[in-house]
């Protein structure tokens, strides 16, 4: 066990701390973003700063989440940003996107080089505040971002797969190496664009349904969704849906999930 420093900073492994470093992949993150003046830009994690000071160049104030109290004062003094900066010194995971949108009064465009250890949990927190985000450009890990973008009978698709593109509108933006970074990281990783639909190709009227079904299908996604969701529908219910018992969660689409969920919202009351 060693300690690694970054520019004077003590890397946190713990916070899954990985900082950009490559110029190229920042200016075409930046371009992709297209930040625009009046527009609510939002950072997670913007740790030394690599992004942030080049979306700066575009726009009156950032808003920055940062856990990492060495960071926060890093930046809280940066001779560049520091006047830029609305910097909210907490766990990302304890944000109210909702009520941040409504303070800034619009609709957010949050972006970052999300810490690996939360990407996950942290995507479905963002979801349950999509109706008050304009977009999301995100730095992740390779493999999630494989399980992002995954179509059915593919072995990477999954509830978050099925989550994610019921809400968006999902694009792959660039890959970035493991030398971008440092320290390096052990994995590969990808810049992803999320635009929420204005109107879901896939209505659902109960989200929760959504969320339930697909928790309880993709548990164990070796077993038959005749057996996965044994308690919420019978085989002849299934059929009703163009759905055959024996398939398995992996092999249902987006579509026939949300169905699914809209059929159960209308069974079980709403909780």
């Amino acid at each position: 066990m060693y300690n690694y420093f970054y520019q004077g900073h003590l890397v946190r492994k713990c916070l899954g701390q990985h900082f950009l470093h490559d110029q190229n992949i920042i200016e075409s993150i930046v371009a992709v973003i297209h930040p625009l003046p009046s527009q609510a830009l939002v950072e997670i994690g913007p740790g030394l700063g690599a992004l942030t000071k080049y979306v700066a160049k575009y726009v009156k104030t950032i808003t920055v989440i940062e856990l990492d109290h060495n960071l926060v004062a890093y930046l809280a003094n940066h001779p560049i940003l520091q006047h830029k900066l609305n910097i909210l010194s907490q766990d990302v995971m304890k944000v109210n996107f909702s009520d941040l949108a409504k303070k800034l009064s619009q609709p957010l465009r949050i972006f970052g080089n999300l810490p690996y250890n939360i990407s996950i949990a942290l995507m479905f927190n963002l979801f349950r505040h999509i109706h008050m985000i304009r977009d999301m450009h995100f730095m992740l890990q390779k493999e999630v971002v494989s399980r992002l973008l995954a179509k059915p009978n593919n072995k990477n698709y999954g509830k978050l797969s099925v989550i994610a593109q019921h809400y968006c509108q999902i694009d792959l933006v660039l890959d970035v190496p493991p030398e971008s970074f440092r320290p390096v990281p052990q994995v590969d990783s990808a810049v992803v664009r999320l635009v929420p639909y204005v109107i879901p190709p896939y209505p659902v009227k109960d989200i929760n349904k959504l969320y339930l079904l697909t928790s309880l299908a993709f548990q164990q996604r070796r077993k038959t969704i005749r057996n996965s969701l044994r308690n919420l529908f019978s085989v002849e219910q299934l059929l009703t849906q163009g759905i055959i018992s024996t398939l398995r969660a992996e092999n249902l689409s987006v579509e026939q999930y949300c169905c699914l969920a809209s059929t159960l919202a209308e069974c079980l009351p709403k909780k």
